[in-house]
């Protein structure tokens, strides 16, 4: 094993291109904002069940520490989990203080950072608050002065790589915002959103979800990168290795969104104790706890990945059975050792398929975290050409 020195520089680099979130015990940038356990703002209603999809429920005005100034709220809005159930969701809405010039409305741009985690204190709209939040994404669109909202993707159970359910909360997040008047986004707003790896994973579900779900939403177009399309190929590739974090955090989030799928009985002492050991961690934790693990270690199967209790849950979350209408930009590093290009490559062969307009970009170098840095410039000018283009 490497040394911890070497380990946790490894994983800083990884991690930091995408989003790096402050442990629990920050000190907040709002005086008396609690980790969501603990604040009544995140606690749904007892009538959650009466209001529309993306009803806005509650909003606050927040101060952050970004480099760009902004006015900034949290919204609380009623959204459906994967089963269609109402729950009660948050986004962040930044609205940067300089004037739009025009002409037309100001871009807005939904961001879905790479969350990662199983614990609420990760959740965007938290370490936004605290102080916390690292994100370079968030930062450059906001210097373009246009608007930006940040969705907590994951949901108030942090159901990581629940894919339908992350789909819903951002586009019932961008719903919330069009009926919130102070940041000045309505009906007329044209939308963008942008993701990577995690943060790709629900920009995809949003895309491909949205003429079902939204159809009323306008959308310039998505830029997603480093796509983990097929959760059984990366969850295979991801197991036993470096990152391998993120296959025992997955197992957290889909046994919490899907009890159904009954993963415990998988499990043996030694399963059940990582699992524990995996719950309410952030990113980075996840992947300092667990390198070079194998999941197989904690269950009586030689290859949990193709088990069928766990396919099942694995495959229901994968992208492809739909397709977006609005235009998509896909870029994947061709060395990417993380989320393999090729069930990237599969999913926008199904999507094209069914008459998806894609922009693919593939860098022959780089690594997961590289292409991160490496790819967010052009992503950004592909939806300020979407945005500066007529309008379907």
């Amino acid at each position: 094993m490497l040394p911890y020195r070497v380990l946790a520089v490894a994983l800083l680099a990884f991690a930091t291109p995408i989003f790096v979130p402050a442990s629990s015990g920050a000190d907040p940038v709002n005086s008396g904002f609690a980790v969501p356990e603990r604040d009544s703002f995140y606690a749904p209603p007892a009538d959650l069940g009466s209001y529309s999809l993306g009803g806005l429920i509650n909003s606050r005005a927040i101060t952050t520490s970004l480099r760009v100034p902004v006015s900034a709220w949290q919204l609380a809005f009623r959204s459906n989990d994967s089963r269609d159930q109402p729950r009660l969701a948050v986004t962040t809405v930044l609205v940067p203080l300089t004037p739009w010039p025009g002409p037309g409305p100001r871009p807005a741009v939904s961001v879905q950072v790479a969350e990662d985690s199983t614990g609420a204190q990760c959740a965007p709209s938290y370490q936004l608050a605290s102080g916390g939040f690292r994100g370079d994404t968030v930062e450059g669109l906001l210097a373009r002065n246009w608007a930006v909202a940040v969705p907590d993707h994951e949901g108030p159970e942090s159901a990581f790589l629940a894919g339908m359910q992350a789909g819903h909360t951002v586009l019932d997040g961008l719903r919330a915002i069009e009926q919130f008047g102070a940041a000045d986004l309505g009906p007329d707003t044209r939308w963008g959103l942008t993701g990577y790896s995690g943060g790709g994973f629900a920009t995809a579900w949003a895309a491909q979800l949205q003429p079902g779900y939204a159809p009323e939403l306008t959308f310039a177009g998505a830029a997603i990168g480093g796509l983990p399309a097929d959760l059984p190929v990366v969850a295979a590739n991801v197991d036993g290795s470096l990152f391998a974090g993120f296959g025992f955090g997955a197992m957290v989030g889909l046994r919490r969104e899907f009890p159904e799928a009954d993963i415990d009985s998988v499990l043996n002492d030694r399963g059940r104790a990582d699992l524990a050991r995996a719950d309410g961690k952030c990113m980075l934790e996840l992947l300092a706890n667990f390198p070079f693990q194998s999941v197989a270690a904690g269950t009586a199967l030689a290859d949990p990945w193709h088990d069928p209790r766990l396919i099942t849950v694995l495959q229901h979350n994968s992208l492809g059975e739909g397709a977006p209408v609005m235009p998509i930009y896909s870029y994947h590093s061709m060395a990417d050792e993380v989320v393999p290009v090729g069930q990237d490559d599969d999913l926008v062969r199904t999507w094209r398929g069914r008459d998806a307009d894609i922009v693919i970009v593939r860098d022959p170098v780089g690594t997961h975290a590289q292409e991160a840095s490496k790819g967010q410039a052009g992503a950004d000018d592909y939806l300020a050409g979407r945005f500066a283009a007529v309008p379907r």
